[in-house]
This record gives structure tokens, C-alpha cells and sequence, in this order.
């Protein structure tokens, strides 16, 4: 429960609607399609849904489709009777019996075969499916949460996934908010990965995280979102010296090493103004950003903070701040 506790930390509006959707869908029994990027919370989303609803005190199962190969995910799923395949000395209940009475929440349904949707469809439309290598019918009672991020629709286009199952599986269909998008939840998260990881490491005092950390934190678009996030977070941390953070790499894989680019570092040393501050030169570099990304957007704001990869929150912050200095 640590992790379903630290990605729900947020009081954005964006973040609160997502959570009221999650509370409503909650106690009617019919699946639910959960869409978000990676590491945006997809499974503490469907374990949010398990836990708020009145099958909370049975099985939650989950099924990470995408490591497993195509071959065993029909035996994953319904289970196989003894013979049924080379290697099957005996045989197992599979994920669906597992969760019968709960919920079983499918990671990346995508990925599912063609022939294996056919049976699934069964159990959301009947209630039952027979194992792998048996003619029994089994009944099961299960609620099924299904999570990708992949465009379902398209792939019913192309004849990939079955529209039927998708109608089936869509009766809700919630999407998990980006971290981008979250605007001051960014710093929230942070300030909260910040004090666990300095507990991990016996630092005495809370970190806290300067003004240039802050800004970029903000500024940085998060196509890995909460996880990545984290992770920045914690590296940040481990190797500050003293309590404050002065700044946030978000690439560790940047060769210290490398030659590229050495000469348009040269040309840009050359170019530099030197007579005023860095801090001055930021700010002008804020400015210029803010006016091109304006004009280039027609004066609507929620399309400019888009071009430069900002949430609204934070393209607001930085343009109130300029509009008062000037």
C-alpha cells in the first residue's frame, strides 16, 4: 500500500477529477478501461477501483501481459488441465480462477492474442470458459480492470483487437492524468520522494530544493511521469552534498566523455554576454521563450504552454512572473 499511497499524492483539479472518476466507478460492477502513459499509475488506478469496491475483501490479480510471450497467455489467464501441452504434468488453476469473487486487472491488454479475446469476451459476456485442454465448462465471477496505452480503437481499424471485447471492456473508460499536466502535484511528489529517500540514506534533515531545482522540475515535460519522477528524484537526493538541492539532471545518460558538440559549446562561450548576471540571462531567456511560444499560438496560452512543453499551471507561473517585472 506504500506506492497506492505515494502516487496519489495531489490536490491539482486535473489529478482530484481523475480521482472522483476513479470513486465513482468504483461500486458498480462492469469493467473498466483504464488509458495513461508509462509510469503514470495504470495498476494503482485499478487498485484503487479493487479496494473502494464491495469486492475489496477478495483477490486482486494482476496479469502483466507484457511479460509474457503470446504462447502462454491463454494458460495464464484460463489455467490448463494435465497434458494439456508438452511440459504439463499437471495441472493449474489459472488467473481467472485465482480471482474468482474480486477483480482481475489485465496490464497492457493490447497485447492479447486474437483467438485468447475470443474467450475472454466469453467470461465478460457468460461468466464462463473452459481450461486449456478441457471440455468443462467453468463459472467464474470476476470484474475485469484492463489498462494500456496503446490506442485500442486504432487497433480495432487494423483488425488487432476485437471491437466486440473492447465495447465489452469499455463500459468505463478512465485516463490517468500525465504528470506534466499536474502542475504544482510536480513538487508535491518530489518534496515526498526527497524525504523518503534521505530517511534510506540516514540524512538527518529533510531536503529541500532550490529555486533553479524548483523551476526545472516544473518545466521538465515527464514523458515517464511519476516513476521517472522518482527516480530523478532519489538520484538527486543521494548525491546532493548538503541539504539543499541545487539541481535536477533528468538524463544520467549523458557521456561526461563525449566530444559531440564541443564546437557549438566553443561558438556559444564566444557569444555569451558577460555584462549581465546568469540570473539576468535567465530571465531574458524566460521571456524570449514565452513571447515566441505566444505568437506562435495566436495569444492562446494553453496552446503555447503545449510548444514548450509545459503544464498550464507552470506556463501561468512563469507568465505572471514576467508580466509583474516588467
Amino acid at each position: 500500500m506504500d506506492q497506492y499511497n505515494e502516487t496519489y499524492i495531489g490536490e491539482s483539479e486535473v489529478f482530484q477529477n481523475f480521482l472522483r472518476q476513479l470513486s465513482a466507478a468504483a461500486p458498480v460492477n462492469r469493467s473498466v478501461l483504464i488509458i495513461g502513459e508509462r509510469g503514470s499509475g495504470k495498476e494503482i488506478a485499478a487498485r484503487r477501483l479493487h479496494y473502494l469496491s464491495p469486492r475489496w475483501q477478495k483477490n486482486l490479480v494482476t496479469v502483466n501481459l507484457a511479460a509474457l510471450p503470446p504462447t502462454l497467455i491463454e494458460s495464464e489467464l484460463f489455467g490448463y488441465e494435465s497434458g494439456a501441452f508438452t511440459g504439463a504434468g499437471k495441472g493449474r488453476a489459472g488467473r481467472f480462477e485465482e480471482a474468482q469473487g474480486g477483480t482481475l486487472f489485465l496490464d497492457e491488454v493490447a497485447l492479447i492474442p486474437m483467438s485468447v479475446q475470443e474467450k475472454i469476451l466469453r467470461v465478460v459476456e457468460y461468466g464462463t470458459y473452459e481450461k486449456v485442454g478441457s471440455s468443462v465448462t467453468q463459472e467464474v465471477d470476476v470484474r475485469i480492470v484492463a489498462a494500456t496505452n496503446a490506442d485500442l480503437k486504432e487497433l480495432c481499424k487494423k483488425g488487432l483487437f476485437k471491437q466486440d471485447l473492447l465495447d465489452r471492456l469499455s463500459f468505463e473508460v478512465i485516463y490517468v492524468p500525465p504528470l506534466r499536466e499536474r502542475g504544482e502535484d510536480i513538487l508535491r511528489l518530489a518534496s515526498f520522494f526527497a524525504a523518503k529517500m534521505a530517511l534510506e540514506c540516514n540524512r538527518k534533515e529533510i531536503p529541500v530544493f532550490s529555486q533553479n531545482a524548483r523551476d526545472k522540475l516544473l518545466s521538465y515535460p515527464w514523458p515517464g511521469n511519476v516513476r521517472e519522477l522518482k527516480n530523478t528524484v532519489e538520484r538527486a537526493v543521494y548525491k546532493s552534498q548538503g541539504n539543499e538541492i541545487e539541481d535536477i539532471v533528468t538524463d544520467p545518460f549523458v557521456n561526461p566523455f563525449s566530444t559531440t558538440g564541443t564546437e557549438e559549446k566553443e561558438e556559444k562561450r564566444e557569444t555569451a554576454d558577460l555584462s549581465i548576471s546568469l540570473s539576468e540571462a535567465k530571465e531574458n531567456l524566460e521571456k524570449e521563450y514565452l513571447s515566441l511560444a505566444l505568437e506562435k499560438s495566436g495569444g492562446n496560452q494553453r496552446k503555447a504552454a503545449k510548444l514548450l512543453n509545459l503544464s498550464y499551471d507552470s506556463f501561468r507561473g512563469l507568465y505572471r512572473k514576467h508580466q509583474t517585472c516588467s
